[in-house]
């Protein structure tokens, strides 16, 4: 017990020398503190005046950042790097409308006490005029959530927020354009992938991919779309362990290849090889110079085959309504056509609920996996019409032990479809209704004539 308050009594002396000290060393800003209700701003530029930012902190090499010709922001120092625009710009944005939080000092005669005399961070600005800026920035404000600041060419002393000094203060590896591919990925119009020895190209129309090799096949657009959103996102990993660049080299040169991606835009092609060692994944680009450690997500998420990206919905139509639906199961037949918001049927308005369900299941239909053979004769024949009749599509389906194989019209591919989605089509079919007849006693009644 004795120890245990002897331990707790010097942490308390402690503090309180680090607070006599602190007061101290501050005594002259304390004495001439002028409190001011208003935080002024400490600079008002405007973000398209800025070419040039200089950023020096203690201990670390020099960040110089400048616009090119087309305007463009570029990391000049320590070495010439592609930049991040966006990161940059929150840089910009944050100096050009510099607010304090309040006046610390109206004309200081000394910034030592503030830290200011040898800043802990310096950011130079040189505007396309040819004027410049210098900001200082100090000590951290006793109570810990605000630092020191000044400007060359005003004697005040300011504080301004930790997290804007946070903002803009910044590594080469933070301003980096970190893109392993750079393409323009809302103008590709082809991307390949090799993987799993298979060679896949796929072509986009408008919105729309489509696979083109090894042959011409319907895409699912959604695990396209996410190739092509992991191939924009793919970034190399600039932490402190992953950029050791020999060590990087060494184990690239020696690890399993597990894909290689191309993507085509106007400005021509960029490929991105990704290989495995052990449990980590490397990538090499040929549009940055380097090999980088990339997260594992990239690399599963390119370790995929062929029917991976198929399209296993037998239809097309998706959300879109249908304009006309047309079945035969057997000797039993179904003919459907939409007029207005009802469907009919040989002359008979048909139960709402009871056909969507039936259309529900037409949609739902989905291959559990592709097969090549194994089609015989069908025994449900389905016929749908969408898009205000611009897009028929047919699809045949036969019986094959406990599954069945369908075809769609004009196409080589066959699909394996497991009984009870079938079953249940089947069924929906069969439950179709005729609406009820109006009651007339829910009419209402005829107005009274004056």
């Amino acid at each position: 017990m004795k120890s245990t308050g002897l331990l707790i009594a010097a942490a308390v002396l402690a503090a309180l020398t680090g607070t006599l000290y602190w007061s101290d060393h501050h005594k002259a800003a304390d004495a001439t503190a002028t409190p001011i209700d208003t935080a002024p701003k400490i600079l008002t530029l405007k973000d398209a005046d800025f070419s040039k930012i200089e950023i020096k902190k203690k201990g670390t090499e020099e960040v110089g950042l400048a616009k090119n010709d087309a305007g463009k922001w570029q990391i000049t120092a320590p070495a010439p790097l592609a930049a991040d625009q966006d990161a940059i710009s929150s840089i910009v944005s944050t100096l050009s409308s510099l607010n304090s939080e309040r006046v610390v000092e109206d004309k200081a005669s000394d910034l030592k006490p503030y830290g200011l005399t040898e800043p802990a961070l310096e950011v130079d600005i040189l505007t396309k005029d040819g004027k410049s800026q210098k900001l200082l920035v100090g000590d951290d404000t006793p109570a810990g959530n605000a630092v020191f600041a000044a400007t060359s060419g005003d004697p005040r002393v300011f504080t301004i927020a930790s997290y804007t000094k946070t903002s803009i203060d910044k590594t080469p590896s933070d301003l980096r354009d970190k893109r392993l591919l750079t393409a323009d990925f809302d103008k590709i119009s082809q991307v390949e992938l090799n993987a799993k020895k298979q060679s896949i190209e796929f072509g986009r129309n408008k919105d729309a991919w489509q696979i083109l090799k090894p042959r011409p096949l319907r895409a699912d657009n959604f695990t396209v779309e996410d190739l092509v959103r992991r191939l924009k996102d793919a970034k190399m990993d600039l932490s402190s362990a992953a950029t050791d660049e020999k060590k990087a080299a060494s184990t690239f040169a020696s690890a399993a290849l597990v894909a290689t991606a191309k993507v085509t835009d106007a400005a021509g092609t960029q490929e991105l090889q990704i290989r495995k060692s052990k449990e980590d994944y490397y990538a090499k680009s040929s549009a940055v110079v380097g090999i980088y450690k990339v997260p594992n997500d990239l690399g599963s998420g390119l370790d995929k085959s062929l029917d991976d990206f198929r399209n296993k919905k037998l239809f097309d139509f998706g959300f879109d309504e249908p304009n006309k639906l047309e079945m035969h199961d057997g000797s039993k037949a179904y003919f459907l056509t939409k007029g207005g918001p009802d469907w009919w049927s040989n002359g008979k308005k048909m139960d709402a609920s009871s056909v969507q369900m039936l259309i529900d299941k037409v949609r739902d239909l989905s291959a559990s996996k592709f097969v090549d053979s194994g089609f015989t004769t069908p025994v449900i024949d389905l016929t749908v019409s969408s898009n205000d009749g611009k897009r028929t599509e047919k699809v045949l389906i036969s019986k094959s032990g406990d599954n069945y194989i369908a075809k769609r019209e004009n196409e080589p591919s066959l699909y394996q479809l497991d009984s009870k989605p079938v079953e249940e089509l089947q069924k929906s079919a069969a439950g179709m209704t005729v609406a009820p007849e109006p009651n007339p006693a829910d009419k209402p009644a005829p107005a009274k004539k004056k």
